[in-house]
Parts: C-alpha cells; structure tokens; sequence
C-alpha cells in the first residue's frame, strides 16, 4: 500500500532518478528532463523544478556537493543522490507501477457532462477528436521507428509505446461511443436531441426549387 510521501511531486521522483546516474545541477536536470522527452509526462519548468530540488534536499533526499561557476555565468550547486533519497525512488517507483492510482483526466470530466451539449454537436467533436487521435498515433509510431532504427534499446521507449497503446484504446472507445449514440436502430441521440429541442439525425435545410427561367426573363 502507498504511502504518504515528504516530496510527493513526479517532478521529484524524475530528478530522483537522473541523480541516481550522476550528479547534476538543477539547470543541466532540466536540460537531461527536456533532452529525455519528459516534459511531455511532467509539467515543470526552472521555478519549480529548483523548488522542487530544495524540497528534496530538506527531506534529506538529496544533498549538495559542490558549488562551481563557468565565466561569467552564476554559481551552480551540484546536487548528489543520498542512500535515503535511492531508497525514496525504488519504494516509490514500486508503488506508481504496483498500485494504480485514481487520476482525473479531463477527457473523462467531459463526457460526464456531455449531455450540456446536443449531439448535433457533441458527435461532430468526437469524430474531430477521433481524427486527432489517428494524427497523434501516427506521430508517436513514427517516433519510436525512428529511435529503435538508432539502436536505442525498447527498454526506453515503452513510455512512448504505452501512450500509443492508451490513443488506439481511447480511438476504439469514441468510435464505439460514436456508434452507440447514432445507430438508426438502437442510437440514443434522438433521446438526447430531444432533450434539447433538437431532432436527430439533424433535419437538413429545405431544398430550394431551381429558379424558374420564364420568370427570369420577363
């Protein structure tokens, strides 16, 4: 069972981790997090990654070792991994990969309010965000050809094959949603629609009749 941490941040536990490697300044850690991809999984920028830093020194996770400056730039302490701080990333890593966690994404927000929208225009968003979907996933299946035919071990690309995995679930799921909601047979939007004051499928515009060329002409 997880427990509650002194630094609980994820930011902490990827600057954890890249002190387990070496030592590092907290500029060159934002350098290796953006160099690394991370970025994409942590929101962090210098402020808080610098507190966050701080955090972990007061918890006795991590320690200074050293403070240097090159030319005219400002000192720099160099931060080390304590024993402690090594026991705090593999206790934590071992929780994050044993225990899933509730989370809140906000996809999952949205469709729980979805019926503040008709489906004239929810089904149209879905078909949008399907498409999105596909351009991301090809994007993220592009990325990890290009890296493996580098030589790069899968070991440190599964990050990337699991955000794939989770856009080619959440496209099978919005088609699914799609069909369920627009089936002529068993659909629920014209329940929905009705709720809004809306037909569905929605009516199309009358048709104008063509111009009467006689009339045109007189």
């Amino acid at each position: 069972m997880a427990t509650k941490r002194k630094v609980s941040n994820l930011l902490a536990l990827a600057v954890l981790s890249y002190l387990s490697q070496r030592s590092m300044h907290p500029y060159e850690l934002s350098r290796t997090l953006r160099d690394n991809g991370d970025d994409r999984s942590i929101k962090f920028n210098h402020g808080s990654l610098y507190m966050v830093v701080q955090q972990l020194e007061k918890a006795g996770y991590v320690t200074a070792q050293e403070t240097n400056r090159e030319g005219q730039r400002p000192e720099r302490t160099v931060y080390a991994l304590t024993d402690a701080g090594r026991q705090e990333l593999r206790d934590w890593l071992r929780d994050l990969l044993g225990e899933p966690e509730q989370e809140y994404p906000s996809f999952v927000a949205a469709l729980s309010l979805i019926g503040a929208l008709p489906p004239s225009q929810a089904v149209p968003l879905l078909r949008h965000r399907l498409q999105r979907l596909a351009e991301r996933a090809a994007q993220t299946r592009r990325q990890i050809e290009t890296v493996l035919a580098q030589g790069v071990p899968e070991l440190f690309l599964i990050e990337e094959q699991y955000r794939l995995a989770v856009d080619e679930a959440e496209s099978t799921y919005v088609t699914s949603l799609i069909d369920r909601i627009t089936d002529p047979q068993t659909g629920w939007g014209p329940m929905w629609a009705q709720f809004h004051g809306e037909t569905f499928p929605p009516q199309a515009p009358p048709a104008q009749a063509p111009p009467d060329p006689e009339r045109q002409q007189t």
